[in-house]
C-alpha cells in the first residue's frame, strides 16, 4: 500500500470513527432524553390513595376494571386502592389527609357533616339501598307490619332499627310493638340457626345469595318501598381540603372510573375476572356468589342519561331530612355542603 493510499485510508478510517462517536453520542442524548421525558412524565402522574368501604368484591369491579384497562394511567393518575383497617376509619383518614379518596355511605357522610368532619361525597356509585329487611319464609312475614312478635336482628347500629321502625310504620304497624336483638355482624348465622326471625343490615347483593346458597328461603322488603329515602348506598367520598387542593384530579379519577363501569357493564364476566385476580388473600371471594352480586349491582349502579356519579340536590335533602326527623344529626346541616358534582 502506498504512503497516498495509507493515508487516505487512514482519514476515510478516522472520518467513519468520528461519524459513529456522533452517532452514538445522539443515541445516547437521546436515550437520555427519553429517559428524562419517561421520568418526567411518571413526575406528571398524580397520586392518589383510595379506600375502599370493605374488601375488594363485586361492587369495586369498576375499580379493577379501570385499572386493568388503563384508563387510570391514560388520564396521568397512579392510583392506589387500599382495604383500611378499620371500615369506620375511612372517613376520618380522609378528612385527615392520609387518603385521598374513600368509599362511604350516603347516610354515613350526613352524620358525619354534623359532627363536623370536612367530608363531602363527589360521586354516587350504588345509586339504590342494597341494605334490606330480610324474613325467614317460614316466619310468614308477608309485609314489614307482620314482624310484630317476631325477634329482629340487627347489627348493633341504631340506625337500622330506625329503618325497620320506619317500614313497619309506614305499612300500617307499631313499631314499639317490636322485639330487636342485637346480633353484632352475625347476620347470617342468626338466621341459618333461627335465632331471629328477621335481620337489617344484610345486603341484596351479598348475604341474600350467600343465605340462599346454604338452602335459606327468604323474603325481601326494599326499605324504599315502605317510607325510607331511596338513598345512595354507596358514596365516594373527599375531604374539603382535598377537593379545593386536588378537585381537577379526583374529576379525572371519576371520569377514569366511569370508563371502567362502561367496560364492566360490557364485559361483566371479564371484569369479575379481573376483581377476582385481584382479589385479597385475607378475604376469599366466591365466584359464584360474586357473579350474582354483580348482576345485582349493575342496574342500581346505572345512572342512566346521567353521568356516572351525579348526585341530586333531592336525594341529599330527602337524607337529611329523615336523619334529622329521626334524631340522627346532632346539628343542622346544608345539602350543598355535603356534596359536590364535579
Amino acid at each position: 500500500m502506498s504512503l497516498f493510499t495509507w493515508k487516505k485510508y487512514a482519514l476515510s478510517t478516522a472520518a467513519i470513527a468520528l461519524m459513529l462517536a456522533l452517532l452514538a453520542a445522539c443515541g445516547t442524548a437521546n436515550s437520555d432524553n427519553s429517559a428524562a421525558e419517561d421520568e418526567a412524565s411518571a413526575d406528571k402522574e398524580t397520586e392518589l390513595t383510595v379506600l375502599l368501604d370493605w374488601y375488594p368484591n363485586a361492587v369495586h369491579s369498576f375499580l379493577y376494571a379501570a385499572e386493568q384497562q388503563g384508563y387510570f394511567k391514560e388520564a396521568g393518575l397512579k392510583v392506589k386502592l387500599q382495604t383500611p383497617a378499620d371500615t369506620n376509619d375511612a372517613l376520618k383518614l380522609v378528612a385527615t389527609g392520609k387518603a385521598d379518596l374513600a368509599l362511604s355511605y350516603q347516610m354515613q357522610v350526613a352524620i358525619s357533616r354534623a359532627e363536623d368532619i370536612p367530608i363531602v361525597s363527589v360521586a354516587a356509585i350504588v345509586r339504590h339501598p342494597l341494605n334490606r329487611l330480610f324474613t325467614l319464609d317460614e316466619a310468614g312475614v308477608q309485609s314489614p307490619k307482620d314482624l310484630v312478635g317476631k325477634k329482629i336482628g340487627y347489627p348493633s347500629i341504631p340506625l337500622d332499627q330506625i329503618i325497620v321502625d320506619t317500614m313497619v310504620a309506614a305499612d300500617g304497624g307499631d313499631p314499639s310493638k317490636l322485639s330487636y336483638v342485637d346480633i353484632g355482624w352475625d347476620l347470617i348465622p342468626s338466621m341459618t340457626t333461627g335465632k331471629v326471625d328477621a335481620i337489617i343490615g344484610g345486603y341484596v347483593n351479598h348475604e341474600k345469595p350467600l343465605l340462599e346458597k346454604e338452602g335459606i328461603q327468604l323474603a325481601a322488603f326494599d326499605p324504599s318501598d315502605y317510607g325510607v329515602p331511596d338513598y345512595y348506598e354507596l358514596v365516594l367520598t373527599a375531604s374539603e381540603d382535598g377537593v379545593a387542593s386536588k378537585g381537577a384530579a379526583i374529576k379525572t379519577f371519576i371520569e377514569a372510573a366511569a370508563k371502567g363501569q362502561q367496560y364492566t357493564a360490557q364485559n361483566p364476566q371479564q371484569s369479575l375476572q379481573n376483581l377476582l385476580d385481584s382479589q385479597d388473600v385475607n378475604f376469599k371471594l366466591d365466584a359464584e356468589i360474586e357473579k350474582q352480586s354483580l348482576d345485582i349491582l349493575l342496574p342500581l349502579m346505572d345512572a342512566g342519561s346521567a353521568a356516572f356519579g351525579s348526585q341530586t340536590e333531592e336525594s341529599w335533602n330527602e337524607v337529611i331530612d329523615f336523619l334529622s326527623k329521626n334524631g340522627q344529626l346532632t346539628k343542622e346541616i346544608k345539602a350543598e355542603d355535603a356534596f359536590r358534582n364535579l
